[in-house]
């Protein structure tokens, strides 16, 4: 693991998108298709206003989220509806949805099919993943009664999650799928965050998520 620190935000934003666009460009060189796995929230979003421009054969690119809250794609909840309007536009619009969402009342009823669409894409090429002051990543969190079941070493692509610090079900890419992929960029800023990341280093997994995906990755940071 490494950390490259910017002086601000804007910085980091316009930084993290260049690197993924050449990372997702070498990728593209060796492979047919490339699959960009990234988180929700509101730290991604002003990285997806830069990535979405950049010119690079987006058809080729398949984009699914860490994670994804078990809300309808136009809820404002919605981790999907973030990537509609700040990703799937300008160039990247031609890019293809691996989607972490379905029509159900519950998860469970629709993880296979969604499985079924993701394993064959496998592995991700570049896996670009936030970070809260709990030490959690995707919905990795320590106070999920799912977390053992979506750190085992066989766990499944994604496992439904429902901590208890959240107002709704959650589906999530395992930590095995996270740490498998072949570029781990991991941003977020605060240094609240940096505090959390340099605890994680020396805990457990099951006591910081995030460490189980550290080994290799890039932290990109700013403190403001």
């Amino acid at each position: 693991m490494r950390i490259e620190t910017y002086s601000d935000s804007e910085m980091l934003a316009i930084d993290v998108a260049q690197v993924i666009a050449g990372d997702l460009t070498a990728a593209l060189q060796h492979q047919d298709r490339a699959v960009l796995a990234v988180p929700g929230g509101t730290t991604p979003g002003p990285v997806f206003d830069d990535l979405c421009a950049a010119d690079l054969d987006w058809s080729r690119v398949d984009v699914i989220l860490t994670d994804e809250r078990w809300v309808p794609e136009d809820h404002p909840r919605s981790n999907t509806k973030l990537l509609r309007e700040r990703l799937f536009v300008n160039r990247a619009a031609a890019a293809t949805l691996l989607p972490l969402w379905a029509d159900a009342p519950a998860p469970e009823q629709a993880l296979n099919g969604l499985i079924a669409n993701i394993e064959p894409r496998l592995p991700i090429s570049v896996a670009i993943l936030g970070m809260g002051a709990d030490m959690h990543t995707a919905s990795l969190f320590p106070d999920s009664a799912e977390l053992g079941a979506a750190l085992a070493s066989d766990a499944p692509v994604l496992v439904p999650v429902r901590p208890d610090s959240q107002p709704e079900a959650r589906v999530t890419l395992s930590a095995r799928v996270l740490n498998g992929a072949l570029r781990k960029h991991i941003v977020f800023k605060g240094k609240d965050k940096l505090e959390a990341l340099n605890a994680a280093r020396r805990l457990p997994a099951d006591q910081a998520p995030i460490s189980a995906v550290l080994d290799g990755a890039i932290v990109h940071y700013t403190e403001s």
